[in-house]
């Protein structure tokens, strides 16, 4: 079937399904519905805007529910995923500034937990993709924040049994002499277990040298998520190309991550608008002269960027200095109005 032409063979089914019941056969409608819904869950996966996806959901979930009263069952009690998880998460994407594409990725993989687990209780088979995810991308760019989102959708959907994050990386994996890398690791996991475990920088797993014990700490992770695959859902991330390499260096890793999330660098007006949510914060606003002058300090910025950028974080130390600069240039005045305090001008802009 090409995109093209599943209305058509959407319209069929549906047509199926109310043949079905003009015939008293309510479980063939039933069936008809759950089908035509899982095909409405593969457009919702395909679409490319976030309003597109939540109208698929909708229709896709008003049809499954209606299947299982068909059945006989009732919805509120027995339906996988509800509207509300979807909602929750739809809330909290949409809090982040910026990344679009990751938001659109994170509704499709909502709408394919949702599908999967009717698909399971109603005994069909199910997609044998792990749910393990690659996320790629500079500093600064909102990948442990997603994190923990993916670990309360996980949980929200009846995957995992808590909502918990842990981060490591190297360090928190890796040991220095011979025989404790596994039990390093394998601690970690096992604090992880029925959660989401995140390793930042992972690249730096991959060996350098016989004294490098990377590829025990690799090893390992890789047998636990073979034996805990129903308990625990593993993120690995870091800069593009590193993490590209770290892949390809064992064959487990390329087969065992096959979900992937680029996050992109900030544009000059969505860092301005997180400088702009920290002013909110703490009760600071910008005069328009200032703010003409730090978008200018961000355009120069990303102009002069390397891999290295800070992102989010090179606007939380640009931030952090514009309010020290501000209490230097109050602290010369005896007295001050909430104004004078609330106020960042030209001045206080690095």
């Amino acid at each position: 079937m090409t995109d093209a032409n599943w209305p058509t063979l959407l319209g069929e089914i549906m047509d199926r399904a109310n043949l079905s019941l003009q015939q008293g056969n309510r479980q063939a409608a039933a069936a008809s519905m759950a089908q035509a819904s899982e095909l409405l869950f593969l457009q919702a996966r395909k679409s490319e805007t976030l309003d597109d996806k939540e109208r698929f959901v909708k229709r896709a979930t008003d049809l499954l529910e209606t299947s299982m009263l068909l059945r006989g069952e009732t919805p509120a009690t027995t339906a996988p995923v509800s509207d509300a998880v979807i909602i929750n998460a739809r809330e909290k994407l949409d809090a982040l500034i910026g990344l679009e594409q990751v938001k659109t990725e994170v509704t499709s993989f909502i709408a394919f937990l949702k599908i999967q687990k009717e698909r399971k209780r109603q005994g069909l088979h199910t997609s044998s993709k792990t749910l393990h995810y690659v996320f790629t991308g500079n500093p600064g760019t909102g990948k442990t924040t997603v994190a923990r989102i993916l670990a309360k959708i996980l949980y929200d959907c009846g995957i995992l049994q808590s909502d918990k994050l842990i981060e490591t990386d190297r360090p928190g994996l890796v040991a220095e002499y011979v025989g404790q890398t596994a039990i390093k690791t394998d601690a970690i996991i096992q604090s992880a277990l029925d959660g989401v475990l995140f390793i930042d920088e992972a690249y730096s797993l991959q060996t350098s040298g016989e004294k490098d014990f990377g590829h025990e700490a690799v090893n390992t992770l890789l047998k636990r998520m073979e034996d805990y695959r129903d308990r625990l859902v593993v993120i690995v991330a870091g800069y593009t190309a590193p993490m590209n390499k770290f892949l390809k260096s064992n064959p487990g890793l390329s087969s065992r991550f096959t979900r992937f999330l680029h996050f992109e660098d900030y544009s000059v007006d969505e860092l301005l608008e997180i400088f702009l949510k920290y002013c909110n914060g703490d009760e600071y606003r910008l005069t328009v002269p200032a703010c003409e002058k730090l978008r200018s300090v961000f355009g120069k910025a990303i102009v002069q960027k390397d891999e290295h950028f800070g992102n989010g974080r090179y606007v939380r130390n640009v931030f952090e200095e514009t309010t020290r600069r501000q209490s230097v240039r109050l602290s010369k005045f005896e007295t001050m109005t909430r104004e004078q305090l609330s106020t960042i001008d030209t001045e206080d802009i690095p």
